[in-house]
């Protein structure tokens, strides 16, 4: 049998030493200690950041996929960094109405039946919303050289997300309009 934790009345020194030293084995523990987020994180430890931008790169797709992804250079304004962003904002999901059920994938209804007899999923069976996860094609061409951008973070942890290396946020707004707004012209970008 291995060794355990000390059991004893008087092993409290003991178990509060051991505790103090193996939580810096979790990386969010460490993070939160020596205050990294605000060390190292471009936004500083905030959720948004605004910034100019520099130029439009591509950035190449990683295996197995074969695409270039459409970014931005932005300069932040609050401390100079330069960083990479995605020109695509991800659209919430569709609201459902509060009265809404959807049908039961399996219940059986007449002319849905094969020749054995057993129920058939059709299309309008299941409940479609739309994907909040495609992303809007053409973003990009509402954001131009020179244009103050509203950017986010775009992966889990402060990472890249999917298949884009070295691209850990997105654009939201563009001239203090939202990116999403512009895309589905339901407003018009200010003219500068």
């Amino acid at each position: 049998m291995g060794k355990g934790k000390p059991r004893g009345l008087n092993a409290a020194r003991k178990l509060r030493n051991n505790r103090r030293e193996q939580r810096w084995a979790d990386l969010s523990y460490k993070k939160r200690a020596l205050g990294t987020a605000f060390k190292s994180s471009p936004f500083g430890g905030s959720s948004h950041a605004k910034g100019i931008v520099l130029e439009k790169v591509g950035v190449e797709a990683k295996q197995p996929n074969s695409a270039i992804r459409k970014c931005v250079r932005v300069q932040l304004i609050k401390n100079g960094k330069k960083v990479t962003a995605f020109g695509t904002s991800n659209p919430p999901p569709r609201p459902v109405h509060a009265s809404f059920r959807p049908p039961t994938p399996y219940q059986q209804s007449p002319m849905r039946t094969g020749l054995t007899g057993q129920t058939r999923l059709h299309r309008g069976d299941e409940l479609t919303r739309d994907d909040p996860a495609v992303p809007n094609d053409g973003c990009l061409n509402f954001v131009d050289e020179n244009d103050e951008v509203l950017l986010a973070g775009f992966g889990r942890k402060g990472k890249a997300k999917g298949d884009i290396p070295g691209v850990r946020f997105k654009v939201v707004k563009v001239s203090g309009v939202g990116l999403l707004a512009l895309w589905k012209e339901k407003k018009e970008k200010p003219r500068s």
